[in-house]
């Protein structure tokens, strides 16, 4: 990738984080960089080619020997259709996704190695125990969503996000040297009380960060993130086999992402909707002129002002709120995205699809579970280039309908007398598109809406509400799966997810509004201004 440091150098900036003091002579929208490489139109409006309606000759009649000033003028226009807006912001948003690794390494880091852990800390055999040790981390994960969003009004995101670390690094130290199970219960509930924080505040952080152009694809980072650490902590989980012991170190390893983002967020810029709130708009100027552009400084902070004037209320939320228009139609709208994704299934399919490839051969669960994060992870990459192209609401009603399709498929094959290895070829078929369809839309773009439909005054509360709302749910699929699938069989039981998938489409076509290029301050006064218009 070619640097425009060469051709231009970098200009003296209002405020430069430690992130982005070398990144910022890259910006294309940069108003120095663009005087330096525009090159003159071969017409102008009201030249005589242009008036006349003659076409103009784009042919040189007589072959013209390239100079250095041509290859420079060349060299200036390759870098000018460079597309590098997203970089400035780029580090902040990388950092705070390492939350979402850690959340996807905490979801495998017990898939390989909790016979081992049953058997040192003497619950072997104890069903109920290890679904303790599982659901425990869910129960952490509901509290911290819950309580989450009186932190980040009060606190904003950035020092939240440090402070978090604490649970997520004692959790991971406690549980790597646990020699009870009370120990073990312990740390993975400090853990889930991490990552419930968290999963409410990333999505907050990276949407009020990114650029308008780029927030779609740079929230597709915590996605990606949540599928790393599932690959990573699986990869590891492989070693688990040949060593009863290698679970201790795997936890330990789990506390070295939070202590880099510890340190990381130290370098982070904080909101800059949240640094306006707080009245503290000579920083929010700062913010905005090192990871978006100086020249959008007046016109955002504008924009954001005008939010707050016309919310014209203090600084803190309360839960009362979200009983109230417009906010209680987003919290409705959230709620249901979280209740419609996980009665789609993801969990239980995630679950049972080491049991369908154990039928093709593939005996070993942390090998299948691996193909299954590969394929999220596929998914999650054609996400982060779909997601400010296609839009959301395409993304997602595209999404929930091909999930819809592969549930149909492994039912017909499961209730069609075909041969049976046609059937499990077929069954890992409709496994492999759901998982991917799902990654494409149905899993990002739910984080992704949310908060771009939040008020800016609710923007927390309705984020901690629909993440309550998603652990509820992702509790009860995972305690009751495997019982409906004992006493109805697999098709039934996926044809119900499949069923909850194209309601999940429909849904979206009716609910949700598009937010693709639009800033979060155009939403909201879009949408308090439709709501107006209802109301006279």
């Amino acid at each position: 990738m070619p640097s425009a440091t060469a051709l231009c150098p970098p200009r003296p900036h209002l405020f430069l984080s430690p992130w982005t003091s070398r990144v910022l002579s890259l910006h294309p929208q940069s108003s120095q960089l663009k005087r330096a490489l525009t090159l003159s139109p071969p017409f102008r409006r009201g030249s005589s080619a242009v008036a006349t309606g003659k076409k103009p000759n784009l042919v040189s009649p007589e072959p013209v020997s390239q100079t250095p000033d041509d290859e420079t003028g060349a060299v200036r226009e390759r870098v000018e259709r460079l597309d590098l807006g997203w970089l400035p912001a780029f580090p902040h948003v990388f950092t705070a996704s390492m939350t979402n690794f850690l959340f996807g390494y905490h979801i495998g880091v017990m898939n390989g190695p909790i016979q081992a852990i049953a058997q040192e800390l003497g619950f072997d055999g104890n069903s109920f125990i290890e679904g303790l040790v599982v659901s425990i981390f869910i129960a952490g994960a509901f509290i911290g969503s819950i309580s989450s969003s009186a932190l980040i009004d009060k606190l904003g995101c950035r020092r939240t996000l440090q402070i978090d670390t604490i649970p997520l690094i004692l959790g991971a130290i406690l549980s790597a040297q646990a020699h009870s199970v009370d120990e073990m219960l312990l740390g993975r509930f400090l853990v889930g009380l991490g990552i419930g924080v968290n999963t409410v505040l990333v999505p907050i952080y990276i949407s009020e960060v990114s650029p308008t152009k780029y927030r779609g694809s740079l929230g597709t980072t915590s996605q990606i993130g949540t599928c790393l650490g599932i690959i990573a902590s699986l990869c590891l989980g492989i070693s688990s086999e040949g060593d009863p012991h290698w679970w201790r170190a795997m936890l330990y390893l789990a506390s070295v992402p939070a202590f880099i983002l510890l340190f990381g967020m130290r370098f982070a810029v904080e909101s800059p909707r949240w640094l306006c709130k707080v009245g503290r708009v000579a920083d929010a100027k700062k913010v905005i002129g090192s990871i978006w552009s100086d020249s959008d400084i007046e016109r955002s902070i504008e924009e954001i002002q005008a939010v707050i004037t016309n919310d014209s209320r203090d600084l803190g939320s309360s839960w009362v709120e979200l009983f109230v228009e417009p906010h209680k139609r987003v919290a409705f709208i959230g709620g249901s995205l979280f209740i419609l994704q996980q009665f789609s299934g993801i969990n239980g399919v995630l679950y049972f699809s080491s049991l369908t490839f154990h039928d093709v051969g593939i005996t070993n669960g942390a090998l299948g579970s691996l193909f299954v994060g590969i394929t999220n992870f596929a998914g999650a990459l054609c996400a982060l280039y779909l997601m400010d192209k296609q839009g959301r609401l395409r993304l997602l009603t595209g999404s929930y309908l091909g999930m819809a399709i592969s549930m149909l498929i492994i039912v017909c094959v499961i209730n069609s007398p075909i041969d049976e290895e046609l059937s499990h070829n077929l069954s890992i078929l409709g496994t492999i598109i759901y998982i991917f369809t799902f990654a494409i839309g149905a899993g990002p773009v739910t984080g992704i809406i949310i908060p771009e439909l939040s008020s800016t005054h609710v923007r927390a509360r309705i984020m901690s509400f629909s993440f309550s709302v998603h652990w509820i749910c992702n509790f009860m699929v995972g305690l009751f799966f495997l019982e409906l699938v004992d006493i109805f069989g697999v098709g039934p039981v996926y044809a119900t997810f499949g069923g909850v998938s194209f309601l999940a489409a429909i849904f979206a076509i009716y609910f949700i509004v598009e937010t693709k290029g639009r800033s979060l301050e155009e939403i909201e006064l879009s949408l308090n201004s439709s709501l107006f218009r209802k109301d006279e």
